[in-house]
């Protein structure tokens, strides 16, 4: 087994490991001196071309992220670095892998860095974000998934590529192929370790790590350090910088909180109305077939959307994220198994129209509005029998929301969602039709509730592990 232990190893038997606030492990210490963070790019001594590239797609000025783990990333050290999703976390692993590969050549079928991640959608992002800066330096690229041609995968693999972007299943299957070799990997990236956790994909990024070099460099990026992710840094970096940077997204001073308390029979008028908004808007609902029933609504009424979950093919899904990003379409309905990891600039909406389960649900979906220092708000719509639950799940995500009792058709909701009437009749007529008999919560006693909390659980549990199955 090639795993690193970190210094301290492994907590002593009958002896739990320290914890921080909040009831997650205590952060590793770092042991060695780090270096300090960059001012500038213009100290990390990048290559010139680099910098041009740069700077003619408007990369200046280093985010806090950046700043904190490039100069370490460049001398070779591990990292873990604790930020949520769209603080910059692409270009400070990847700038620092780019440059550490460059002027190397891979033989066929053996990369010589990876980045592991645990969407499709991610993937794809972090590809075409990196491609420019690897086109300046000449080191090639291949992203492997599921949901596409494993032949085709495989094929390029055959050609050489330097660096491999994955997500953890199918990187197994085209090692288990021998299509793949790991043993000349000297950098690994694990991006969005929490999220490849809750999707069950710990065991085989467990197993990928055990066949990388077991002297190479490891940078882990992760919104929180419980479970799963706390046993891959022990067990896998050694003596890492740490740093901290928007670790609660609830923290993020360019976000607004805001829940909506609403009649349930009102629920089904006032998502609509949020959704015939000017502007783009990404919702969540609970369900495939919720969201299937309620984005056929928003299209009858005049309302351009299109629905994003684990029933649609990869084709279906990266055709459906380019008309969200490209304007073709205003709003996007999505379940959270899919949604994780998706990014869209200038996003300034997140609603979720079924509340999450729990914190950390929250958190991942409200991070795909005020990226990248933009500024954004996260509406979550709450029946009168979800109140208790809501603000407990805030509590556990460090938010102090505004609440505000709101209807369809008040201005108010208008002043905080830009909601209106759809272009297409009213929404009055037909209270709630999309939110029944569909695993939501909506406007159900208290028992039926926690009824269908389990069944929402359920599906969401049989949907990753269809998603681990196709990846």
């Amino acid at each position: 087994m090639n795993a690193k232990s970190s210094p301290a190893g492994p907590p002593a038997a009958g002896k739990p490991r320290r914890t921080a606030e909040g009831g997650e492990p205590a952060t590793p210490r770092t042991v060695s001196p780090e270096l300090p963070a960059a001012a500038s790019f213009d100290v990390l001594g990048l290559p010139p071309d680099l910098v041009r590239t740069m700077t003619g797609l408007g990369v200046t000025e280093p985010f806090p992220i950046q700043a904190a783990t490039l100069p370490n990333a460049l001398a070779g050290r591990d990292v873990l670095g604790r930020a949520r999703t769209g603080s910059g976390k692409t270009l400070a692993f990847g700038l620092a892998l780019l440059v550490r590969t460059a002027g190397l050549r891979a033989e066929p079928k053996r990369p010589l860095a990876l980045v592991l991640v645990p969407t499709r959608e991610l993937a794809q992002q972090v590809t075409d974000a990196l491609e420019p800066y690897a086109r300046t330096l000449n080191v090639r690229l291949a992203t492997v998934v599921g949901g596409l041609s494993i032949n085709r995968q495989s094929a390029l693999l055959r050609t050489g590529v330097e660096v491999v972007v994955a997500t953890p299943g199918r990187l197994a299957d085209l090692v288990s192929r021998r299509d793949c070799q790991l043993s000349q990997v000297r950098i690994t990236v694990l991006d969005e370790a929490d999220q490849m956790c809750d999707l069950g994909f710990l065991p085989q990024v467990s197993d990928i790590l055990d066949q990388v070099r077991a002297d190479g460099q490891r940078l882990l990026f992760s919104a929180t350090l419980d479970r799963g992710v706390d046993e891959l840094v022990r067990g896998y970096l050694h003596d890492p910088v740490v740093t901290s940077v928007d670790r609660v997204a609830g923290s993020v001073t360019t976000m607004e909180h805001h829940v909506l308390n609403i009649h349930a029979a009102d629920k089904y008028a006032t998502a609509t109305e949020i959704a015939a908004r000017d502007g783009r808007v990404l919702m969540f609902l609970d369900t495939k077939a919720a969201v299937d029933q309620f984005t056929r609504h928003l299209r009858a009424s005049g309302v351009r959307a299109a629905a994003l979950h684990s029933g649609k093919s990869q084709p279906q899904r990266t055709h459906t994220l380019g008309q969200f990003k490209d304007g073709g379409i205003t709003v996007l309905v999505a379940t959270n198994v899919a949604a994780r990891g998706i990014h869209i600039d200038a996003l300034d909406l997140v609603v979720n129209v079924d509340p999450p389960a729990d914190a950390k649900d929250y958190l991942h979906r409200g991070g795909r509005t005020a990226r990248a220092g933009e500024s954004g708000r996260v509406v979550t719509l709450v029946t009168p029998n979800q109140r208790r639950d809501v603000n407990r799940m805030m509590s556990d995500a460090g938010i102090r929301p505004t609440i505000t009792q709101v209807r369809s058709g008040e201005e108010k909701l208008t002043a905080i969602t830009g909601a209106k009437r759809p272009p297409a009749g009213t929404t009055t007529s037909t209270p709630n039709a999309p939110f029944r008999g569909l695993g939501t919560r909506t406007g159900r006693p208290a028992k039926e509730s926690r009824k269908a909390a389990e069944s929402r659980r359920t599906a969401e549990a049989r949907a990753a592990a269809r998603i681990r199955k196709g990846r």
